[in-house]
């Protein structure tokens, strides 16, 4: 997961244009997991895009009250802001990810 992390590091720092293509050559190899995890990233539009408690609540099939106990939670990778509850997509498919291994 550190070699995610680098990427998803360079990625942010490099990417000034939504739609500019940053080419990564990766020296270590890679777990399975971890080259899916690239796989399913490049296929989402705005990896860095910001969703609430609506959107959880349908991926992963669970009721409201679940998923803002899921928002409290120290593993989660949420932004609590008043009322407000965020989580970045990319930080939530890697949680996801990680949770299911």
């Amino acid at each position: 997961m550190k070699e995610i992390n680098n990427i998803v590091n360079k990625v942010v720092e490099e990417c000034d244009n939504e739609k500019e293509k940053i080419n990564i050559n990766i020296q270590n190899s890679l777990t399975v997991e971890e080259l899916m995890a690239i796989e399913s990233i490049k296929k989402i539009d705005n990896p860095f895009e910001m969703i609430g408690v609506k959107e959880v609540m349908k991926d992963l099939n669970i009721c409201k009250t679940i998923v803002y106990r899921l928002f409290q939670r120290d593993d989660f990778p949420s932004i609590n802001i008043g009322k407000s509850n965020q989580v970045m997509m990319i930080a939530y498919l890697l949680w996801k990810m990680q949770k299911r291994v």
